[in-house]
């Protein structure tokens, strides 16, 4: 079925979603990107996604799934200066269980700030046919009834409470999106929500690289916390990025938060249960003040338990946020849209049915991500929301020994890359060889100290007393 070139789709918000959202839906439709801020034209700041001021994590899983939406997406992030780093051996973690050996390439991520990110997707979406961008317009809300929705009102510089018609509408707006306070205003009632809060908060600062740490391709450095130790969990995460420059996250739980103190971030990241973060930054030069994130909270709408009107459906974090320590949100939002467009080419737009489609297509994507995420997070001291489901200590406790095995085997490391990736679903972890494994697991041989080889640590400025040899 082919759609008529008339129909007309709106989206919501012009950030990583919306973008994506409007590079699917412009297969079969004129698209009308509506974004509140003026967007910049480099890889520059945005006044209202203060968070891309910390590090992002876009795993291989998600960054094949743009690729697919925008083909030469890839090449660009790379000609802008993000890397395309090998995993895990570009990555030197440590996990709840321990630290993982770096074995050969087995997985991928991109790394790069935020703002790099969203420009390269944001040019490309930008020479797409039939796609515009609304800019310094604000939403007021929905237009229709419980049984369809038909358009928005929107504040234009040029025009207050303007309508705005189309045949579909899609949320893309954020974390602080409306959209259920607009359903509910037409009718719709029964959007069943949930959320857990681990009281995670983010401190992140820009760091000079070191000279020659780029040219070498220093990893990306992560200590993780440990979710079965009854304290607040501290993590503390290196990320080098484009311009010869590190980004610096450190985060921790309620009643263990990093805080803004210049004097204190350097000792936070020693603070924890690995040191090596704080060895290395020791130091070296700070390129930015230090900013504060308390908006970690996992929080999800269930739309697609709800009724609703024809001609809508919502992606990305309208739908659900999540502690962003895991690196999901980019990665959950373009697999939706994947199978937003299988929904799109074989029902097409005229299906009455479509936006019900499309938001149930997306849970099942949303709901493996909210499932990993929650069923750590809970667990932190003092997490509030949801309580841990009935047998989640036997499925954690399973997932433990998993990670166990993946710090001694490089199959097992595979089989935890995979999921953690985002590149399969957490069912793969059931199939029989991954179970096989599992019960095999051992931490026998695992190493015992960070596994930087001697020429890193000498870039890094670290001091055969700081650091035992892996």
């Amino acid at each position: 079925m082919t759609d008529a070139p008339s129909y007309h789709v709106i989206v919501i918000g012009g950030s990583m979603a919306g973008l994506l959202a409007a590079a699917v839906m412009a297969e079969r439709a004129k698209v009308t990107i509506i974004e509140a801020d003026s967007l910049p034209e480099g890889p520059h700041a945005r006044e209202r996604l203060p968070q891309a001021r910390h590090v992002h994590v876009l795993w291989s899983g998600g960054a094949r799934a743009i690729e697919e939406i925008l083909p030469g997406v890839t090449k660009g992030w790379l000609e802008a200066g993000a890397m395309r780093r090998n995993l895990p051996t570009d990555l030197v973690t440590m996990t709840a269980q321990g630290w993982i050996p770096r074995y050969g390439p087995q997985q991928y991520n991109i790394s790069c700030t935020r703002d790099r990110l969203d420009w390269v997707v944001r040019r490309h979406v930008a020479a797409l046919d039939g796609v515009s961008i609304l800019e310094r317009s604000r939403v007021r809300g929905l237009e229709g009834t419980a049984g369809e929705v038909r358009g928005v009102r929107v504040d234009t510089p040029e025009a207050t409470g303007h309508f705005l018609a189309a045949d579909l509408v899609v949320d893309a707006s954020g974390s602080n999106s409306r959209a259920r306070a607009w359903l509910e205003s037409l009718g719709v009632t029964g959007i069943k929500r949930a959320h857990v809060d681990s009281g995670l908060v983010y401190a992140s600062r820009m760091f000079e690289a070191p000279e020659g740490a780029h040219r070498m391709g220093f990893p990306i450095v992560n200590v993780q916390s440990d979710p079965g130790d009854p304290v607040p969990g501290k993590t503390a995460t290196i990320v080098p990025v484009e311009d010869g420059q590190w980004q610096v996250t450190l985060s921790g739980t309620r009643g263990g938060e990093p805080t803004a103190d210049p004097e204190e971030f350097i000792r936070f990241a020693r603070d924890i249960r690995d040191p090596v973060v704080g060895d290395i930054l020791a130091g070296k030069q700070p390129l930015s003040d230090i900013t504060l994130w308390p908006g970690t909270a996992n929080r999800r709408n269930y739309y697609e338990k709800a009724e609703l009107p024809r001609g809508f459906f919502a992606i990305g974090d309208s739908v659900a946020t999540y502690n962003p320590l895991y690196g999901q949100g980019m990665t959950v939002a373009a697999r939706g849209l994947l199978e937003v467009r299988k929904v799109l080419r074989s029902r097409g737009l005229g299906d009455p049915a479509f936006g019900r489609r499309a938001q149930r297509a997306i849970a099942p994507i949303v709901g493996d991500a909210w499932a990993l995420a929650t069923s750590q997070d809970c667990l932190y001291p003092d997490a509030r929301g949801m309580s841990p489901r009935p047998g989640s200590s036997l499925l954690n406790a399973y997932v433990n020994r998993l990670v166990t095995g993946a710090t001694t085997n490089p199959a097992s490391t595979g089989d935890f890359l995979r999921v953690i990736t985002m590149s399969e679903r957490p069912a793969d972890w059931l199939r029989p060889g991954v179970v096989w494994r599992v019960l095999r697991a051992t931490s026998r041989g695992a190493l015992t100290a960070p596994p930087l080889t001697v020429e890193e640590r000498a870039v890094a400025g670290l001091q055969d007393a700081q650091l035992r040899q892996p």
